[in-house]
């Protein structure tokens, strides 16, 4: 994953393959605390997101979700490449 986020220039051939292993799915440590009215909540990454979003894949050394789709196919370079996403409900957003 490091490899799509570091190197601009990869060959169509090298993009094919990535693509044909798969998108990465790693179980990342994301937290987030809410203060409530009455009390916090606690939010933790739960892996089942990679079911609901195809799309979504995860990088383990910088525990951040990314958008799989538009790292292999290049494109634009929107937050979902650029930054990751981290906040729980984000990935929500289109890519």
């Amino acid at each position: 994953m490091d490899f799509l986020l570091t190197n601009k220039d990869i060959t169509y051939e090298i993009r094919t393959e990535i693509k044909r292993l798969g998108r990465p799915i790693p179980d990342l440590i994301i937290s987030k605390t809410d203060v409530g009215k009455s009390r916090n909540y606690s939010r933790n990454f739960n892996s089942s997101v990679y079911d609901r979003f195809k799309w979504l894949c995860g990088c383990p050394k910088r525990n951040k979700l990314f958008c799989f789709i538009c790292l292999v196919m290049g494109g634009n370079q929107s937050a979902w490449i650029q930054e990751g996403c981290v906040e729980k409900g984000r990935h929500k957003a289109r890519a």
